[in-house]
Parts: C-alpha cells; sequence; structure tokens
C-alpha cells in the first residue's frame, strides 16, 4: 500500500492520501477521548504531538500540536498507523457513526440555497485543503451566515481570508440576502 501525502494551506496540517475511500461521512476528532469511537484516530492520537484527526472521503488530515514535535518526526508514525489500519481490515468507526449535523426541521428556500451551494461548490475546494465546512447558521435579518471549518482548515492562519474572500464574495454574489460570513469557533 502506498501513502501520499499532500500538505494543507494550515502549516499544523498534512494530509494522508491512503489512495482508497476513508469515509463516506466526514468524521472530526479533537480529543483522545472523542477519538475513542474510531481505532484509526485513536491509534493517531496516541502518537506524539497530534492535535486533531480528520476523515474526508478519500484522506486523513492530521493536525499537530505546533508545541510538539515537527513533521519530520511525526511522518513515519502517522503513515505506519494509516497503513496498519487500512491492511488490517479494521472498521473506521466502532459501533456505528460519529454524530453529524442534524437538521432541525425543514430549511427555508434561503438556507436550502446556501446548503447546496455549499456542497456543490465551496466543499469540494476545501476538501482538497484537507478540511470541511460546515453550515451552522442563517440570520434572516442582518444576513449573517455562520459555517463552521474543521479539519487542517480549524484554526488555519489563511482560513479567515478563505472565509472573506472566497466563500463571502460567492455566497453575496449567488444569495444576495447573505451580507457577511462568520466563523464559529
Amino acid at each position: 500500500m502506498f501513502i501520499q501525502t499532500e500538505p494543507t494551506p494550515n502549516p499544523n496540517a498534512l494530509k494522508f492520501l491512503p489512495g482508497r475511500e476513508v469515509s463516506a461521512e466526514p468524521h472530526e476528532f479533537l480529543t483522545i477521548d472523542e477519538a475513542s469511537a474510531s481505532p484509526l484516530a485513536e491509534a493517531l492520537f496516541q502518537l506524539e504531538g497530534v492535535a486533531g484527526v480528520f476523515f474526508g472521503a478519500d484522506y486523513v488530515s492530521v493536525t499537530r500540536d505546533p508545541a510538539g514535535p515537527g513533521w519530520a518526526q511525526m511522518k513515519a508514525p502517522i503513515l505506519a498507523a494509516v497503513m496498519d489500519h487500512f491492511v488490517s481490515g479494521a472498521p473506521l468507526m466502532r459501533g456505528g457513526t460519529a454524530a453529524g449535523a442534524a437538521s432541525d426541521g425543514e430549511d427555508s428556500e434561503i438556507v436550502a440555497e446556501i446548503k447546496q451551494l455549499l456542497d456543490s461548490r465551496i466543499r469540494p475546494a476545501v476538501a482538497q485543503d484537507g478540511g470541511d465546512i460546515l453550515f451552522d447558521a442563517f440570520d434572516l435579518e442582518t444576513g449573517v451566515l455562520t459555517l463552521r471549518m474543521r479539519g487542517a482548515c480549524s484554526g488555519c492562519p489563511s482560513s479567515s481570508a478563505t472565509l472573506k474572500a472566497g466563500v463571502e464574495q460567492m455566497m453575496k454574489h449567488y444569495v444576495p440576502e447573505v451580507t457577511r460570513v462568520e466563523q464559529v469557533i
């Protein structure tokens, strides 16, 4: 098995591509307790310096603690853990899947339009950088759209620029009701 690695715009996150499907639904783990839901995430969190794990469709994004060891020391053990997991045939998740974003009833037409734009144009671009972006809320009165960044995009120095220059401009163009985009932390 050959696993490729790719840098992300976040200097503290690397993308590991095992050449196969990783997860049909994105999953993010920010603590060892959360990681217990996945044998792979748990194995990665047991490595020194791992601060976050994100499963995308065809990649695993690992975020390191900036105060911990550098990528030169971390890369080989991470590659070994990812390879061991996929070669073993073990399931990605234990006992079902991690909770995803649930919909609270029916979306308004504007919210449905926002989510469709996120899914068709924005999320695929963000996934290329090892992360994900999720709808949080839309305030119809103020026009403020709040989004959640996950994976390599969470805590990335360029994520606010991505939100303002990319996502906000696209949303304003296609959904004129959106006046501003903010990130929920």
